[in-house]
């Protein structure tokens, strides 16, 4: 047993190296293989008929008028116009490419190409049954740990205007972690856990409830079935908080209890607690989850907890919080890195003033701040527009993207209140972003994808063709006829050096054959 599992860790290191010997040697052997063609190709010649095909093709090439390229060029111009076109349009509404994606989803698997991608989930078991994620920072779209409640909070945003708030791929993304989260091992799956799991997947609201009803028929101790309901059906907070009541009593009554399950459902108790204005037990009981299950750095609670003790004007208490996550070693988040720029700015925004700090130069605390919303700015340079009211507020999705527009807008949503409340901050955030970041501008453009720029140049340039073919027949005749001698006197002399190396005696017996 110790021999076997000794040399696993060997064997898929040689297969890698397997992988990519057989990669390196396909390109050489293509290389060969095309070579060998191309001189097969010119060692048949002569049974082939090739200078006869070519020397036909040349006549009729010679007795085509200028016409017949002036639509040759248009037509390709318009061709490239119109791919032009398609990809502009895709790539407005799509922000992509769409001859990169397909060449990307379809070329690279035929070419040997590898996708490097994470298949770990946003949550980590807390019981030590799997493995920890290991490369955290590969990991891009994460839970937003500041999400709302969707029958409480989401649902009144459709009620106004009719419209949903969340994007399917949004909600799929949290279906994916309710059953990674709930419903970890397949294996060991209840009767009223299948239910649940075929619940979390439903796209319609009202099926999903349906479903959490169908299991408690089952189980009157299901605890998925109330966190659904209580996601999901409850209109108000305080109904909401009354269903996570009877899932925790339901969880903690299970034989082994689903730990995962119990965290999420205290996590979102503290959250409904805040949320009703009793924030001093809603800190409480994030202390208390955050000491009885160190290993829940995945879940990001001590944001909770930062927008809490915010709220509090506790702020001993936030940078406390902040001296233990604000660590390199660590994934830093928006929240992380403005709230302590918050902190430091409101120690001398109150009385900042860009004039005197002109004329007599930067203090110490004041440097420091300017320095920690640099930082911050640098980590995610799309909330200032937020904090600075430039952009408009919108409900936050339920997965954010680190340092995109959505962890600004996360983040924006929450923490405004906090800045409008230190006197002066947004004045300091704003002078510092202007003077620095707005003039540079440092914020991530998207660039145009290599094909439309291709098929621009390919456009124009056809484009160009055909109008001096239509102005100029006869030079334009001309000129080709240079460019394609020119372009084919490397392999002509190429040949002729072939022929006076070998003897002719073998080409003859090789044409034979």
């Amino acid at each position: 047993m110790a021999d076997s599992s000794g040399s696993n860790p060997q064997s898929p290191g040689f297969t890698e190296k397997l992988k990519s010997w057989l990669y390196w040697s396909w390109t050489y052997i293509c290389t060969l293989w095309f070579a060998m063609v191309l001189t097969m190709v010119y060692v048949l010649r002569s049974p082939l008929k090739l200078q006869e095909t070519v020397n036909a093709a040349s006549v009729f090439l010679n007795t085509l008028t200028p016409k017949f390229y002036v639509a040759l060029t248009g037509t390709s111009s318009l061709i490239s116009g119109l791919i032009l076109i398609f990809e502009w349009w895709y790539f407005r509404k799509y922000g992509t490419s769409f001859i990169e994606q397909v060449s990307v989803s379809h070329l690279r698997p035929l070419l040997g190409g590898v996708e490097n991608s994470s298949s770990a989930g946003l949550f980590s078991s807390v019981n030590g049954d799997t493995e920890p994620r290991t490369n955290v920072a590969e990991c891009k779209v994460w839970r937003n740990p500041l999400n709302l409640f969707r029958g409480a909070e989401y649902s009144r945003y459709t009620w106004v205007t009719g419209k949903e708030p969340l994007t399917y791929y949004d909600m799929n993304l949290s279906a994916q972690d309710h059953q990674t989260f709930f419903l970890g091992d397949t294996q060991q799956l209840r009767p009223e856990d299948s239910v649940m799991q075929k619940a979390w997947r439903e796209r319609n609201p009202q099926a999903r409830i349906r479903a959490a009803y169908q299991a408690i028929e089952l189980n009157r101790e299901c605890a998925a079935a109330y966190v659904l309901l209580a996601e999901e059906e409850a209109t108000t907070i305080t109904e909401a908080e009354r269903l996570f009541k009877q899932a925790l009593k339901s969880g903690m009554k299970l034989s082994g209890k689903d730990t995962n399950l119990v965290v999420y459902i205290k996590r979102r108790l503290a959250m409904c607690a805040r949320k009703l204005g009793r924030i001093k037990e809603a800190v409480k009981m994030m202390r208390d989850l955050m000491k009885e299950f160190p290993l829940l750095g995945m879940l990001n609670i001590h944001e909770n907890l930062l927008e809490a003790l915010l709220e509090l004007q506790a702020y001993a208490d936030v940078q406390a919080v902040l001296a233990k996550y604000d660590d390199i070693s660590l994934p830093k988040s928006a929240t992380i890195c403005y709230t302590s720029a918050l902190l430091k700015a409101r120690a001398v925004s109150d009385k900042f003033s860009p004039e005197a700090a002109s004329r007599r130069g930067l203090s110490t605390a004041e440097m420091n701040a300017v320095e920690a919303i640099h930082r911050a700015v640098e980590f995610n340079p799309h909330v200032p527009k937020y904090l600075l009211e430039m952009k408009s507020l919108i409900l936050p999705p339920e997965h954010i993207l680190k340092r995109g527009d959505s962890e600004a807008v996360a983040y924006a949503f929450f923490h405004l209140q906090h800045w409008k409340r230190a006197e002066g901050a947004l004045n300091l955030l704003h002078c510092t972003w202007e003077g620095t970041f707005h003039e540079v501008s440092v914020y991530p453009k998207k660039e145009l994808p290599f094909f439309i720029l291709f098929t621009a140049g390919l456009c124009s340039f056809c484009a160009m063709l055909a109008m001096l073919t239509h102005q100029f027949p006869e030079l334009m005749g001309v000129f080709v006829k240079a460019f394609f001698s020119t372009l084919f006197a490397p392999l002509g002399f190429f040949a002729d050096k072939m022929e006076s190396f070998m003897p002719s005696c073998l080409w003859h017996q090789l044409a034979n054959v």
